[in-house]
């Protein structure tokens, strides 16, 4: 959904810049709870307060809550059926690469320098082969940046 709300705010209605959307959605990976109820809520905030926030929110969750009850009924009913379990499969392993189109188009708007080559290297090495939750990699960039790159952007 991230690459969906990315369109519609930053490049249909033009609400928020692609950096300030690559802002929103770093600050909420590091927040308890899904990542576009999180994206929403922040861009909410953006556009429109406390109540742009509460509709952003809604606006996320309910289509989702109603859509997911409905196959919920349906699925009971129908969840033994071999050709029902193949379409799951096939849902399963399309998500990757959903994924991957979302990483591709939030980099789009990343500077292309060595240090964040280097930050990138270094996070993907740290999850892959040392295990380290990627809740702390994400809080060592942070405090990374905090640290080494804020001479830089003033």
């Amino acid at each position: 959904m991230i690459p969906l709300i990315q369109t519609e705010v930053v490049t249909k209605k033009k609400w928020i810049s692609k950096e300030d959307f690559l802002d929103i959605v770093v600050i909420s990976q590091t927040f308890p709870g899904a990542l576009v109820v999180n994206s929403s809520l922040f861009i909410g905030y953006r556009i429109g307060g406390l109540l742009g926030a509460i509709i952003g929110v809604l606006g996320v969750i309910l289509p989702s809550f109603f859509i997911i009850l409905c196959i919920a009924v349906f699925f009971i009913k129908f969840r033994d059926y071999y050709y029902v379990n193949l379409v799951f499969e096939g849902i399963s392993a399309a998500v990757p690469m959903l994924i991957l189109i979302a990483v591709v188009s939030l980099s789009e708007s990343l500077k292309k320098n060595y240090i964040n080559f280097i930050i990138i290297l270094i996070s993907i090495a740290s999850i892959l082969f040392l295990h380290i939750h990627p809740v702390i990699v994400i809080l060592l960039s942070g405090l990374y940046g905090i640290v080494f790159l804020r001479k830089k952007m003033t």
